[in-house]
């Protein structure tokens, strides 16, 4: 007999006592993996680069003046450029770069951004000001949660008459693009968090140290691959994805990976402000650069692993909660026929989960990667018509209308967003 509760159930409230964990697991991330990566591409149509690289940091000697920032800057730009379906490049990236990787093992997929939102409810001492109203999109694919992050803006441009701080201008002054006409690079890492295995995707501004050599680059293996539409993982014809995929770019170590925080000299970057978002990422390194008025001082890199590490061991019992949190969401997603969307109520505080009926995720194909053992290999191995000796995928003539939403081409466009970018 079919379970009611798949066609009506009463919207779920969830107060932070609800919380409450008897578990005596440990709260740690454990067992970090690098996955795979892409770069956004500036183009008519959604394009990424796989595996692409961020962008190296490469600091002048000496103090320099970086002008303010202005035109375009992303809040979400997997959204902004590709609002089909802004989870698509993590799949697929994953896909050409781990072929045998079980997504079965996975309970959450997720970008970082989601987590520093619900770790914020958890404890909103660790928001940036007050909690802000948020929401996200819960989808389940066999028994792995999909969690979309839902931002009422995607991109914003500021105009020359605005003042948004100076941290994407200097970005482009203190790092080397490593990918033509790149506008971010994302990376996807795996790790235990307790009981749960997660899948985060996550922006990352760059990396220190030298260019890694082209001889042992994945992007050899990428040449022999080729894709096609005539058929999917379950070996049905499949709807053409909306996505360019370039072979280009170099994978970097984790360990190498930054992120750039620019603050005024006056009002110094304490760690605590940032170690939640470099604790979801797992990013080993960061720069703190200060500034007079645009005038920055020469800034270096951090190893903050060891003090990331000590601030996951001071917050135990909100990481222990926000465990307890992702099981509440995943299980209330399953009861409710595995579709929901969660919202967090300011003026009640509480996080609110209802059922929610929508359309899919992912394009249909990818679909597959839970139905068997070997579903990343095949939609890895697929043909997509028109593939060029670069290596990108020609799309149909409907690419005119998959243009992302009417972003401005700006001659200063902004290439990267910095946490006061809230990008992920």
């Amino acid at each position: 007999m079919e379970d009611p509760k798949l066609h009506s159930k009463d919207p779920v409230e969830i107060s932070r006592l609800d919380l409450e964990s008897s578990t005596s697991q440990e709260a740690i991330i454990t067992d970090v993996k690098h996955l795979a990566s892409y770069n956004w591409i500036e183009a008519p149509t959604p394009t990424i680069a796989i595996p692409g690289s961020p962008a190296q940091w490469s600091a002048p000697n000496g103090p320099r003046q970086v002008k303010k920032d202005r035109g375009l800057v992303y809040i979400a730009q997997n959204a902004a450029r590709h609002p089909d379906s802004p989870l698509e490049p993590l799949f697929r990236s994953l896909c050409i770069e781990q072929p045998s990787f079980d997504l079965n093992s996975v309970d959450v997929v997720t970008d970082r951004n989601n987590i520093r939102k619900l770790l914020s409810f958890v404890n909103p001492s660790l928001a940036k000001g007050p909690l802000e109203p948020f929401t996200i999109r819960i989808e389940m694919a066999a028994h792995t949660a999909i969690f979309c992050r839902d931002e009422t803006k995607t991109h914003e441009v500021i105009g020359p008459e605005d003042f948004r701080g100076f941290g994407h201008e200097f970005e482009k002054a203190y790092t080397i693009s490593q990918i033509k006409d790149s506008t971010g690079h994302h990376r996807i890492i795996s790790y235990q968090l307790g009981d749960l295995r997660l899948l985060v995707r996550h922006e990352t501004d760059g990396f220190v140290g030298d260019v890694p050599t082209t001889g042992d680059s994945l992007v050899s293996g990428l040449s022999s691959l080729t894709f096609s539409p005539e058929t999917t993982a379950g070996g049905k014809a499949s709807t053409l994805s909306k996505l360019t995929i370039k072979r280009e770019g170099q994978a970097v170590p984790r360990e190498t990976t930054l992120e750039i925080k620019t603050r005024v000299i006056h009002k110094p970057l304490e760690l605590e402000e940032v170690a939640a978002q470099l604790w979801v990422s797992q990013t080993p390194n960061l720069v703190r650069a200060y500034h007079q008025r645009g005038r920055f001082f020469t800034p270096e890199v951090e190893d903050i692993a060891i003090q990331v590490k000590e601030w996951e061991q001071a917050h135990k019992n909100d990481i222990i909660q926000l465990i307890a949190l992702l099981h509440r969401i995943v299980e209330e997603t399953e009861s409710c026929g595995g579709c929901t969307t969660v919202r967090y109520n300011p003026p009640k505080d509480k996080l609110v989960i209802e059922k929610a009926q929508r359309r899919k995720m992912l394009p249909d194909d990818l679909y597959a990667l839970w139905a068997k053992d070997d579903g990343l290999e095949q939609v890895a191995s697929q043909k997509y018509s028109g593939v060029s000796e670069k290596g990108t995928i020609d799309r149909s003539e409907d690419d005119a209308k998959t243009k992302p939403t009417n972003l401005p081409h700006e001659a200063n466009h902004v290439a990267l967003v910095s946490d006061s970018k809230s990008e992920s």
